[in-house]
């Protein structure tokens, strides 16, 4: 009974969501059908939110109120802990209260705290890289994650055209390849040839527009060779729809635009290799247990991991998963969340997490209960991919592994779960990130070194939707 008469307050979010519809409070107040001065105590906490507020917000705006009305922290709350985290306020004593205070009050006064940390640590980074540094600015990865991450890494019109590519296919995914081949062929004339490693070099696949050809090095395996050929039958079908998106995006340079669309045409070959509603249904009916998920799509482990954290759609929702992959040193390549998760903006994965031990058994999905600072709880599951080159400008070997996960409360849907106490999970604390954590021992494993140089190729699929 004390659960359903507790009030909610919920100003910050409320005001966040306002700034991101681009709404006044004149406007807002017409669509909800009440009065401009009592949003305006909303927002301001000065009312808590009723129940008939929070169901005309759904209606009118197509929310899903278990995210907007969570306990967990509002957005920016992480990014601003992180921050205040560094040595540099170590002096201030800040209390959680405080931050938790001003992002819900002042959500735009919280962001703008936080770009001016990233243009600080960009600045501190290029000093420290070059002898004179540029001027400090958001780098195209950087912005490409944040734009994907304000989705929650969801783009709705993308699934819906990969399941209207799926089905013009022929809707079997066995025999989804052959179709590819032969639209590209017959409606844009496009060839395919694959081609040796030596002439490929660093490519994996690379387009002529001239010779109408498309070039795939006989290096790669079944499921990239698939996701190439579905990745330029997407550019060739729907490239007005994607400059459309790209240029709605208003990407503050030529390329961090051109970056941003490659994400869109990897999120849209992916939702056509693993279509929304048939991908859904077969990950509920499987437990989300991935190598079962995997089979009949003929996709890649992390395919099928980093697919699953797109599922997003109202009154279709799967479990939200956030995903990470690091490479053996510890450098984050790929970071994104349906759910809420706090990922370190600025710094590693924490040692704890046993992400980090993945490579000590190849091939093996390992599962661990974290505790993040916030006192909230996630199951994970963490794998080494199976790839036998880099993509290092050194040409170096290095493993990668990927971490996929989720809040505790849905862990009893996973196949991965079962067998587990998650009433009382032996929960393992983690940091915020490897360079600010201060608890006992971390220090003494091993940090990630400097993050090296990646080539283009790498650097691009490493911030974009779906790897090849």
């Amino acid at each position: 009974m004390a659960e359903l008469d507790r009030k909610l307050f919920l100003g910050g979010r409320l005001k966040r969501l306002r700034h991101d519809l681009s709404l006044t409070q004149t406007q807002m107040a017409t669509d909800l059908g009440v009065s401009a001065s009592y949003l305006n105590h909303l927002e301001r906490n000065q009312r808590p939110v009723t129940a008939q507020v929070l169901l005309k917000l759904a209606a009118t705006y197509d929310l899903d109120l278990r995210t907007f009305t969570d306990d967990s922290e509002p957005a920016g709350e992480a990014d601003l802990v992180e921050i205040f985290a560094d040595p540099l306020f170590k002096d201030l004593h800040l209390p959680r209260r405080e931050i938790s205070e001003l992002v819900a009050s002042s959500p735009m006064a919280a962001e703008a705290v936080t770009r001016l940390y990233r243009a600080y640590t960009e600045r501190r980074k290029r000093d420290a890289l070059v002898a004179t540094p540029e001027e400090a600015e958001q780098s195209p990865t950087d912005w490409v994650r944040d734009q994907i991450q304000s989705h929650h890494n969801f783009f709705p019109e993308l699934d819906e055209l990969g399941e209207q590519l799926f089905a013009t296919l022929g809707g079997d995914p066995h025999t989804l390849e052959e179709a590819a081949q032969r639209r590209l062929k017959d409606q844009y004339g496009i060839d395919i040839r694959f081609m040796p490693a030596q002439v490929m070099m660093m490519y994996q696949r690379r387009y002529d527009p001239h010779r109408r050809r498309l070039m795939i090095s006989e290096t790669l395996g079944p499921s990239s060779r698939r996701f190439a050929l579905l990745y330029q039958l997407a550019l060739s079908e729907y490239a007005s729809d994607i400059n459309a998106m790209t240029d709605k995006a208003k990407a503050p340079d030529l390329a961090t635009s051109r970056l941003y669309k490659i994400a869109l045409l990897n999120y849209l070959a992916a939702a056509a290799l693993m279509p929304y509603g048939r991908f859904l249904h077969e990950a509920e009916s499987n437990a989300y247990d991935i190598e079962l998920l995997r089979a009949p799509y003929q996709v890649s482990y992390e395919q099928a991991a980093q697919r699953l954290t797109t599922l997003s759609r109202p009154g279709s929702r799967g479990v939200p998963f956030f995903l990470m992959r690091i490479d053996s040193a510890g450098n984050v390549s790929k970071r994104f969340a349906a759910g809420h998760f706090p990922f370190s903006r600025y710094g590693g994965a924490c040692p704890r997490w046993n992400i980090h031990q993945a490579f000590q058994t190849p091939g093996r999905i390992i599962t661990q209960v974290i505790e993040t600072p916030d006192k909230l709880r996630y199951f994970t599951l963490a794998r080494t991919l199976d790839r036998n080159l880099s993509a290092y400008a050194d040409g170096a070997y290095s493993q990668q592994a990927i971490g996929l996960g989720c809040e505790l409360k849905y862990a009893e849907k996973l196949i991965y779960a079962r067998g587990l106490n998650l009433a009382q999970p032996n929960a393992v604390e983690t940091g915020p990130m490897c360079r600010l954590c201060e608890r006992p021992n971390c220090r003494e494993r091993a940090a990630p070194p400097a993050v090296k140089a990646l080539q283009i190729d790498e650097w691009i699929k490493g911030v974009t939707a779906f790897p090849f």
